[in-house]
């Protein structure tokens, strides 16, 4: 009788376990500094931000002074949803979908690993099966500032999103 009850609950157990694991909610997420950079910076090159904010995110990513610095402080980089896919049996696949309000841009390649990567470092986690990798995030609200980012204190860059759609 014990065998059989202890089973019982532990079938139960993991059915139950199951169900939340595969049921994800949208979980929101707050990242700072260098990580919250990258992710806006690698963001930045594919949205519809004016050029010169384009230029000024790659110059502060790659580095370098943004001595060229406008009356402007601060700037956003938002995208609505992000998903990205890689393959384990097509190993070279590897391509990403950006939503930005009306504008959707598809990625490959060296861009959609760069955004991949980019995405797992900031904590969003892959999901998939039968030998495919998707991440997503929705939501993504970047804002830099920088004269900030200047200051080498290791402020300047926050983004918010959300997970697990």
């Amino acid at each position: 009788m014990k065998y059989s009850l202890t089973r019982k609950l532990a079938v139960s157990a993991f059915l139950l376990f199951c169900a939340a694991a595969s049921n994800p909610s949208a979980a929101p997420v707050a990242i700072t500094g260098p990580t919250a950079l990258a992710l806006a910076a690698v963001v930045a090159q594919h949205s519809s931000l004016p050029a010169y904010d384009k230029r000024m995110m790659a110059r502060l990513f790659g580095g370098g002074n943004a001595f060229f610095l406008s009356a402007k402080t601060r700037f956003s980089v938002a995208a609505d949803n992000i998903v990205c896919r890689t393959s384990n049996v097509d190993i070279a696949a590897r391509s990403c979908e950006l939503t930005f309000k009306v504008i959707k841009k598809s990625v490959k390649g060296r861009d959609a690993n760069e955004l991949y990567a980019t995405a797992a470092t900031a904590g969003v986690v892959a999901e998939g099966a039968a030998g495919s990798n998707i991440e997503s995030l929705a939501k993504l609200n970047c804002t830099i500032n920088p004269k900030e980012i200047q200051q080498k204190a290791g402020g300047g860059a926050q983004c918010t999103f959300e997970t697990g759609k």
